[in-house]
């Protein structure tokens, strides 16, 4: 009765916060703006000081100056078209084929024992090292580009798909063939789900690995492209043009990582 009496007196009860977000991730805006801001005005403040050389770092504004003229002459989307292309469909190629077969690794016995050690011998190998020899297969032209670029991707695929279908949960799949669903369900319903995280993660190394064998083989033997353009500008020592050419990499990292996320959030909105 006094209990009941207290609470009908106006005392207030503070409910219990919710614990079990666990290490949710919590978005935090404008941080990456700021931060990437404050960077850009520390170095044209530093440049235009004299504290930081001009022959080490370029001023961010006559960076900003030589992209208005790549925009300017069309040499922009000269650069960066075909670049696009080869990245597009070389990396498309390398991935397709990673998933099918880490996904048939992860499931097949028999297929693992087979691919398992030569796909782990394959990995470490430093794919730019293998440039000359995609040149003698397939000549100078895209294809050897294309084929570069595929192996480059197809690699670290196969591992991050076969190790995500592996960590899907057992007992998940206990579950369902408890509930005598058919293999196709199984996999479908069940184990691609599960795995589906593991691959998207691994696809941001695999989109990675893909910019840099881009660059490299347009360095050898491609008359227009990003890396082609590097090539030229840090052979004239022109510093402004150099690092243009970088930004531009860092902007194609950024696009493909907002898609993998934005394909993730679609995806994993169960999570």
């Amino acid at each position: 009765m006094t209990k009941t009496s207290g609470l009908e007196s106006g005392v207030t009860i503070r409910p219990v916060p919710f614990r079990g977000g666990g290490f949710a991730p919590v978005k935090v805006r404008f941080i990456a703006p700021v931060l990437f801001i404050a960077l850009i005005a520390l170095a044209e403040f530093g440049t235009r000081t004299g504290f930081i050389s001009n022959l080490t770092l370029p001023r961010p504004s006559a960076v900003l100056g030589t992209f208005y003229q790549l925009y300017d002459t069309g040499l922009l989307w000269k650069h960066l078209l075909p670049s696009l292309q080869r990245l597009f469909v070389g990396a498309s190629a390398g991935i397709i084929a990673g998933v099918l077969l880490g996904t048939m690794i992860g499931l097949f016995s028999y297929i693992r024992a087979g691919l398992v050690p030569l796909i782990a011998a394959l990995f470490p190998i430093p794919k730019i090292a293998l440039l000359p020899l995609f040149v003698i297969w397939f000549g100078i032209d895209e294809m050897s580009k294309y084929a570069l670029i595929a192996f480059g991707t197809f690699t670290p695929t196969v591992v991050a798909t076969y190790g995500a279908v592996d960590n899907v949960d057992r007992s998940l799949i206990r579950m369902g063939q408890s509930f005598n669903l058919s293999w196709w369900s199984l996999i479908r319903k069940i184990v691609l789900p599960g795995a589906l995280p593991g691959i998207l993660s691994g696809l941001r190394v695999s989109v990675a690995i893909a910019i840099i064998l881009l660059v490299a083989a347009e360095m050898l033997g491609a008359e227009y492209g990003i890396g082609a353009y590097i090539l030229e500008a840090g052979s004239l020592y022109d510093l402004e043009r150099l690092f243009a050419g970088v930004t531009i990499l860092s902007a194609l990292g950024l696009i493909t990582s907002w898609i993998i996320g934005r394909i993730e959030h679609y995806f994993l909105s169960w999570r």
